[in-house]
């Protein structure tokens, strides 16, 4: 078996990794890289000169998506129709939801599914995948065997999230006879990221905190598809006797993942609200089918005076210019939950300027969603392979000083297993 790493060795995020046995061939993952422009139609020649992705070619076998974050599928929208995708069902109907309600959405036609554990043959490889804990939903490790060679791939992964325990199987039940671990390593060079992260659990409590020392609605910054920090974000706003205000986008997301076991726009402590700018976007792109499915749980302007001391509103930049949340920011508090680097961006200086106008506190709440380096460590240790090859990292050249067996590629390298 060969592999070549197209994008990774060097960097985080435009993960994309061509895998060779027998004549026939795989890809894991068709990532956006992190320094796209943002041009869209410039994506497209981004993606990596893989035989087949352009033109088709019978001896490529399918990609396999390891989970929906776009640094690691946003290029398979201009793979060739004919090629195999391989995904989570529950990753794809998240991908699918979301794809009307953000830029570049993605959604695959007629897409073959993965599954916790279960082997899957495609022509000379035998892929199994492993779900783990990350902040995407439906996530996986993938251990593809060929040649009589065994090579597990990490995808992303932590293990301090609501899915820790499937970290902790892992390590204490790892697969067998490993010859090459590909192993992400975000958190590697990152200040404070040696000995580990807060939990969920741990935000959890600093988001009961936060509002109960809010006299009036408090806002939340945070992803739609970050499934886990919506739970928390929820479980803190029960305990505090808040109602949870989500908007369409996220209420057709968590509709999507088809757990019950997750909030939904139909429980009694979540309500949906839908600002003017996103009522206009339902009308323009047609999408009052999931508005009619939720329109009994909504809210509405004149409701929101009433509600603003018992609830959270999960923020969206729209809502600055939307007049029913205009009416109700007095004593209003605000959390930002996501990666810090997001804050630095044009969109987001224009709310930091808002919640000043507004005289609006500010504070971040927020835990990786990649595992620390001590985790890192813990999962190379237990599947011990022959030789490690970092992936996913601005610091590979590091590996070194945490691992044994490193052995560095490079992007667009073909190397041996």
């Amino acid at each position: 078996m060969k592999i070549r790493i197209h994008r990774g060795t060097e960097e985080i995020g435009g993960t994309c990794i061509e895998m060779e046995a027998q004549g026939k061939r795989i890809a894991l993952d068709v990532g956006l890289p992190l320094d796209a422009p943002a041009d869209v139609d410039a994506h497209k020649s981004l993606l990596p000169q893989v035989p087949g992705f352009r033109e088709p070619d019978d001896s490529l076998l399918g990609v396999l998506i390891s989970h929906p974050h776009m640094d690691h599928y946003g290029l398979a929208r201009y793979v060739h129709p004919e090629v195999p995708v391989y995904i989570g069902q529950g990753a794809h109907n998240v991908m699918k939801a979301a794809s009307a309600y953000v830029p570049n959405g993605t959604a695959f036609t007629d897409p073959n599914f993965i599954a916790h554990r279960t082997p899957i043959e495609i022509g000379p490889f035998r892929v199994t995948p492993y779900l783990v804990d990350h902040s995407a939903f439906d996530a996986y490790h993938l251990l593809v065997a060929a040649d009589g060679k065994r090579v597990f791939y990490s995808g992303d992964f932590r293990a301090h999230g609501r899915k820790s325990k499937l970290f902790e199987f892992m390590v204490a039940r790892p697969p067998e006879n490993i010859d090459v671990l590909m192993m992400e390593g975000t958190t590697i060079g990152r200040t404070g990221t040696d000995e580990g992260f807060a939990t969920e659990d741990d935000l959890e409590t600093e988001f009961v905190q936060a509002f109960k020392e809010t006299k009036g609605l408090h806002f939340v910054w945070t992803s739609s598809q970050n499934i886990d920090r919506l739970v928390t974000i929820f479980r803190a706003a029960k305990r505090t006797g808040r109602v949870l205000l989500i908007d369409l986008y996220t209420a057709v997301v968590l509709e999507a993942t088809g757990r019950d076991r997750i909030p939904q726009a139909n429980w009694d402590e979540v309500s949906v609200y839908i600002p003017h700018a996103q009522r206009v976007a339902i009308k323009n792109r047609g999408l009052f089918a999931d508005r009619d499915r939720h329109n009994e749980y909504r809210v509405f302007d004149r409701n929101l005076p009433r509600l603003a001391k018992r609830a959270v509103m999960l923020f969206r930049p729209m809502a600055m210019s939307d007049y029913g949340v205009q009416a109700v920011l007095e004593g209003a508090g605000f959390t930002y939950s996501m990666w810090d680097g997001y804050l630095k961006e044009k969109s987001s200086l224009r709310v930091l300027k808002w919640l000043e106008r507004h005289g609006i506190p500010r504070r971040t709440i927020h835990t990786s969603g990649h595992a620390s380096v001590a985790d890192l460590k813990r999962l190379a240790a237990a599947l011990a392979p022959s030789t490690l090859v970092p992936i996913h990292s601005f610091e590979t050249s590091r590996f070194g000083e945490f691992f044994g067996n490193v052995i560095q590629r490079s992007d667009g390298e073909w190397w041996e297993v």
